[in-house]
């Protein structure tokens, strides 16, 4: 491996203006600094992660708390994941991917052990056990997701009652009176999962203010628990003519169901996705749809937890604007 001693001799400078550059602690005069970044650039130097550790009491790394659950849709977590180690790398920071359910006990484990500088935290519900203990500690943290309060907190997420406002309007501009929801698997719910939770929120109360009927129904998804929970809808609201489905795993199952009872999509019924947009694109019927703008909530919570290390950040809320976009897939309801 190349050593800082090698660079500083090809670079015809001394070991510590080799340091300073590195660290930025001193000025150093841009044609020493562009000769030295020549050098580190032409014998491939890489400065060893534990002195630089030691030398700035920074470690350079991110720790990204992501719980990969079985009733969670895992491939946009992961695409969520991917951005924020993308956008990481770029600002010279490493991340240290940490996917069980310990929910508190593991950000004790990276408050109390130096393991990385900062934290962003995944899969957030609303009266999250980890909120206090991010409270209490100094080190800068986001959330890619909102809590019930977000006194203290940075938070990067798509505005999801708007999106489940957004969902209604639209159907309702097309003459839709009885609209129903497939939502995430119970646990979901259950847990209080705060997008899932504001999604609903959203349905619900534009559906009111709109004098519609909503019908919510929980699903794992599937085809076997897609076909119960499509048989119970039409049983309860028989005249059911737009769906709302925010469960990529049901998507797919439920066209297929559709199909099969001979209701055509759009001419029949009309169905919504909060999803993805490759979800939507490639689906069976390519759907009207809310994207899940999974790279951009990456982005933005990196971007807001570099600032916050710098120096330069603040709490606050970001919430990124739903954005619908209409295919043929939703039409007119049959009067």
């Amino acid at each position: 491996m190349v050593t800082l001693a090698e660079v500083a001799q090809h670079a015809g400078v001394s070991a510590s203006t080799v340091s300073y550059v590195l660290s930025g602690k001193r000025s150093i005069s841009t044609t020493t600094r562009q000769r030295v970044e020549e050098s580190i650039r032409r014998l491939g130097y890489h400065p060893n992660a534990g002195a630089r550790a030691l030398a700035s009491s920074r470690s350079n790394i991110i720790a990204l708390m992501i719980p990969l659950r079985t009733d969670m849709y895992v491939p946009v977590m992961m695409e969520i994941a991917i951005a924020v180690a993308t956008s990481a790398r770029a600002h010279g920071y490493d991340i240290l991917l940490l996917t069980g359910e310990e929910g508190p006990d593991a950000v004790r484990r990276v408050t109390g052990s130096g393991l990385a500088d900062a934290m962003i935290l995944m899969d957030v519900e609303l009266d999250d056990e980890r909120l206090p203990l991010l409270r209490g500690t100094d080190q800068p943290s986001v959330l890619i997701g909102l809590p019930a309060d977000t006194t203290g907190l940075t938070c990067v997420d798509l505005d999801f009652r708007a999106t489940g406002a957004l969902c209604v309007e639209h159907l309702a501009s097309l003459g839709h009176r009885d609209i129903a929801v497939i939502g995430e698997a119970p646990a979901v719910y259950e847990r209080h999962t705060g997008f899932a939770e504001r999604t609903l929120d959203g349905l619900r109360t534009r559906a009111r203010e709109l004098g519609l009927r909503l019908l919510h129904r929980p699903c794992e998804g599937g085809y076997d628990a897609m076909s119960a929970t499509l048989a119970r809808i039409f049983d309860e609201r028989p005249d059911t003519t737009g769906f709302v489905v925010q469960n990529e795993s049901a998507v797919e199952p439920l066209l297929a169901l559709l199909r099969q009872q001979g209701r055509a999509v759009p001419e029949d019924v009309s169905v919504v996705a909060v999803c993805p947009e490759q979800v939507a694109a490639q689906a069976s019927v390519r759907l009207t749809s809310v994207a899940v703008p999974a790279q951009e909530m990456g982005r933005h919570a990196v971007q807001q937890l570099v600032a916050k290390l710098d120096g330069r950040g603040s709490e606050e809320v970001v919430l990124l604007a739903p954005e619908l976009t209409a295919v043929v897939q939703t039409a007119p309801a049959k009067s």
